[in-house]
């Protein structure tokens, strides 16, 4: 088995995965990074984030009404001290993204320009037009060409952490392209693979992100947080779940039901005629309500509202969010200059994660973890929009920079012959898959797992629909270990990325539901029509799901709190 080595293991190449790889090259001359990813970087879901990032730039904004934002959006579940730390970083992060090349949008006086984005008091949204993520996500990926010393490993995957005594010391991956496991041994591994939206089936999230890092590091006796917070976005196109921007309402777009009414505005926001830029969970429930009272279109994908931008006008879509006009066009065939556009509420951020500090640090020794794969926690029961893209550059900087100090500090290899029996073991169960012939297809368990995640974990929530997944996720796992393989070629076998995805999934899934279930009050994304207030005394607290061979354990965390205390979340 061929054995690789480096001081630093990146698995992801998104985002946080390559500003984590960029930070660590720079806090050491000396220091190499291998970067594990399953796709080509610049195909990483980063790619897609349209809308913006979030940072104070003005003069009528200033760090602690960011804070404020952030922790009303989360409806007082972030940890302040993290999102402190966030909101203080992110306006420097944003600007080096400035040197580096990112190609802002600006105002006619050459400054940054800003937007308004859901639930921010102010504008705060750096953007670039309406393609802010592939601007951003190309100016990391060209930054990190400047380093010999990352080595990139485009297209393997990682399916197993490598621990020893406590410690993580590296990862088992497979080349997708030869089918052959490498063991790949490194002092610290930062775990930057994404969310795992795909458990739903109507979801802005790419097809690869499958939840994979968490569930590597679940499995790794890592904690997953809150993981019951997932949140909808309002506008996603019906059927294929593709995001109309919040950038289209920051801009003034209006939703519509089929009577023609904006609304929003008649929902107790306190928001006035920027009713449609509330945050996402609230404007969710709100098309929810619409389709309840019957007030939605009807289509072959469910009910759905109108995004009406007409009023723009041509021009300033076209200069403002070139994109929207783009992705309507060509997937519903609609020009937004001159019809509105279908939207519905779909999957599109999951707040929980991996248990991680302010560091990036797991509990684990040298396993860390950034972006959406990692729950530090700045968004707490709802992330408000914009603060994705930062938050992946302030903490896969600051996992980067820890996972160097922890490598200078002594850390060790470990015993290489134990680490490349553990990889030797993973490239037999992965054999074993390969030419398994049980009975059931994954596909079909792929479609129900979809299909009980919405009915149990969807903008509503009530005990018996929760039950009722908890039941059948349990039984989708039993049938998961009877799925046959019918593809057993070793070259680009999708199947067997598929069915390491689906094994992934429904662990999450697991502790998704799991979490949800047990949350007895409503707060955020988590909304339950029969505990329909939030209730500090009981619930201000994380949830941790922890793996065990008998089944996940839920225990819990208290919030940490700073300066602001808990209010009612009014807008």
């Amino acid at each position: 088995m061929e054995v690789i080595r480096h001081d630093v293991i990146l698995v992801g190449g998104g985002g946080a995965g390559l500003r984590a790889a960029i930070a660590a090259c720079e806090a050491s001359p000396g220091i190499s990074v291998g970067m594990v990813s399953k796709l080509y970087p610049m195909r990483s879901h980063t790619v897609s984030a349209e809308g913006g990032a979030a940072g104070v730039a003005r003069d009528d904004d200033n760090m602690d009404l960011h804070i404020k934002d952030t922790l009303k959006g989360s409806d007082f579940l972030a940890d302040q001290d993290a999102v402190e730390t966030f909101v203080e970083a992110a306006p420097r992060e944003l600007t080096q993204l400035e040197h580096w090349g990112c190609p802002w949008s600006r105002e006619p006086d050459g400054r940054v320009a800003v937007r308004f984005f859901g639930g921010m008091s102010v504008k705060r949204t750096w953007y670039a037009t309406d393609k802010t993520g592939f601007h951003m996500l190309h100016t990391l990926f060209q930054t990190s060409l400047k380093y010999d010393r990352i080595v990139r490993y485009d297209e393997y995957f990682a399916t197993r952490l490598l621990m020893q005594d406590g410690v993580c010391r590296g990862i088992a991956a497979f080349d997708m392209r030869t089918g052959e496991v490498k063991c790949f041994l490194g002092k610290a591994v930062i775990m930057a693979t994404g969310g795992g939206g795909r458990i739903f089936p109507f979801t802005t999230n790419a097809a690869v992100k499958t939840g994979d890092g968490m569930a590597l590091a679940y499995r790794a006796g890592v904690g997953l947080k809150d993981m019951e917070f997932v949140q909808y976005h309002p506008t996603g196109l019906p059927g294929t779940g593709i995001l109309i921007t919040e950038a289209a309402r920051g801009e003034g777009g209006h939703l519509k039901n089929r009577l023609g009414e904006r609304f929003t505005v008649q929902y107790d926001y306190g928001l006035g005629d920027k009713a449609e830029l509330g945050p996402r969970d609230m404007v969710s429930r709100a098309e929810m309500q619409e389709f309840e009272a019957g007030r939605g279109f009807e289509g072959p994908y469910g009910n759905y509202v109108h995004l009406d931008l007409r009023h723009l006008g041509e021009e300033n879509i076209d200069k403002k969010i070139p994109f929207v006009r783009e992705l309507a066009r060509n997937y519903v065939g609609i020009d937004p200059v001159f019809e509105p556009i279908p939207v519905r509420p779909v999957v599109h951020y999951m707040m929980g994660g991996i248990d991680t500090d302010l560091d990036g640090a797991t509990p684990v020794p040298g396993l860390y973890a950034a972006g959406e794969t990692a729950c530090v926690s700045i968004n707490g029961a709802n992330r408000l929009g914009s603060n994705s893209l930062p938050e992946c550059l302030v903490f896969g900087k600051r996992a980067g920079d820890h996972a160097v100090q922890y490598v200078a500090g002594g850390a060790s290899e470990g015993s290489e012959a134990e680490l490349v029996d553990q990889a030797r073991g993973e490239a037999s169960r992965l054999e074993a898959l390969r030419n398994k012939k049980g009975g059931e297809r994954i596909a079909q368990i792929r479609r129900e797992l979809n299909s009980t995640m919405e009915q149990g974990c969807g903008v509503y929530r009530e005990e018996a629909s929760m039950a009722a997944t908890v039941d059948s996720v349990r039984q989708l796992k039993g049938r998961y270990a009877d799925i046959g393989i019918t593809d057993t070629s070793q070259i680009f076998n999708t199947e067997i990325v598929q069915a390491i995805e689906l094994g992934n999934m429904i662990d999450i899934a697991e502790a998704v539901v799991m979490a949800a279930l047990d949350r007895k009050e409503s707060r955020g994304a988590h909304t339950r029509r029969d505990y329909p207030t939030r209730n500090d005394a009981d619930w201000l607290k994380h949830s941790v799901v922890t793996f065990s061979a008998d089944g996940p354990r839920l225990e819990y965390k208290p919030v940490t709190i700073t300066r602001w205390q808990p209010e009612e979340r009014k807008y």
